[in-house]
């Protein structure tokens, strides 16, 4: 019970805390890259700590949705954090870590952030709500699929089990349907997280906002939330992407070198992760929004195939 309770801290402490280390990295990443200095991998927590202290502005048309949301977003994505391999082969809430849980959880805070959106009653809310609404019922079925595949090729649709299959048997991560998969999965993630070429977080036009549409009401503290949720979900589906695809590293929860070699490993992916994220922004635009379906399209088609090689490849 206390070692459970132990990882389950050490799960919540490393996506919490580790989510905005990652957006500053990345942002300091995408910089040098284009031959600028760019921010410290710290000003995230700068940024935050700066929101917490502003006074929060609300809009009088708003309902306790708007206000509830940010609440809301931070909640989904720990409770996420806890469902999701990360440290270990076995998350702490090991019992509910099903794929289906995990759509569900990620769809729920998608839902709440369209809703806030509306309810701030501006042109902008809404436009970015639509806009959101639209690419998650494209991507979110990808997820479905490409998690599906490696679920049927690990017979099982708990997350933990995948990883500790693929990690015991390397020959079924190393078929090329998995690497299907993971480019259906890793366009996803782009979609779902507002990343290039699908979304721009640096920029604040009316012609290519998304996220940023929906969350322009918000202020201070709600702010901060909002953006920390985001970061959040941005370290989570790269923890997916790098431990169910590449599950080597994880270890049952046996101790506390066990946890640490996992975070070790993690780390290591996430960097090779994040650098392919900032060589990839640096070199693409972001797509107009009715080529966007196209992209999703593809990623389907990617994940889809991946799915069938289950039935057709033995």
């Amino acid at each position: 019970m206390i070692a459970s309770l132990a990882v389950a801290l050490v799960h919540i402490a490393v996506v919490g805390a580790g989510a905005p280390l990652l957006i500053g990295a990345l942002g300091t990443l995408k910089a040098r890259l284009v031959g600028r200095r760019g921010p410290s991998p710290w000003q995230p927590y700068a940024d935050f700590r700066k929101l917490l202290a502003k006074e929060v502005v609300v809009s009088t048309t708003t309902s306790w949705v708007f206000r509830a949301t940010p609440y809301l977003l931070v909640a989904t994505s720990l409770v996420t954090a806890l469902i999701v391999p990360v440290a270990t082969v076995r998350p702490p809430l090991a019992f509910a870590g099903n794929i289906i849980l995990l759509v569900y959880l990620f769809m729920l805070g998608t839902f709440f952030l369209a809703l806030a959106g509306l309810d701030a009653g501006s042109a902008f809310g809404g436009m970015g709500s639509s806009r959101e609404v639209a690419v998650a019922a494209l991507a979110e079925p990808t997820v479905i699929v490409a998690v599906f595949a490696l679920a049927l090729r690990a017979d099982t649709i708990d997350l933990g089990r995948i990883v500790e299959r693929f990690g015991s048997e390397p020959h079924l991560a190393l078929n090329p349907a998995h690497l299907l998969a993971f480019a259906a999965f890793f366009i996803v993630m782009l979609a779902e997280t507002g990343r290039l070429p699908v979304d721009n977080p640096a920029t604040h036009l009316e012609l290519t906002m998304i996220h940023e549409a929906m969350v322009l009401e918000y202020s201070g503290r709600y702010l901060a939330l909002v953006e920390w949720a985001s970061a959040m979900k941005l370290f989570l589906f790269m923890t997916l992407l790098a431990n169910l695809f590449v599950p080597w590293g994880l270890t049952e929860p046996t101790g506390p070198v066990a946890v640490l070699g996992g975070l070790l490993a993690l780390a290591g992916k996430l960097s090779v992760l994040t650098l392919a994220v900032a060589v990839l922004e640096t070199a693409v635009a972001k797509l107009r929004l009715f080529r966007v379906p196209e992209l999703l399209a593809g990623s389907f088609a990617l994940a889809f195939l991946s799915l069938m090689a289950v039935f057709l490849v033995r």
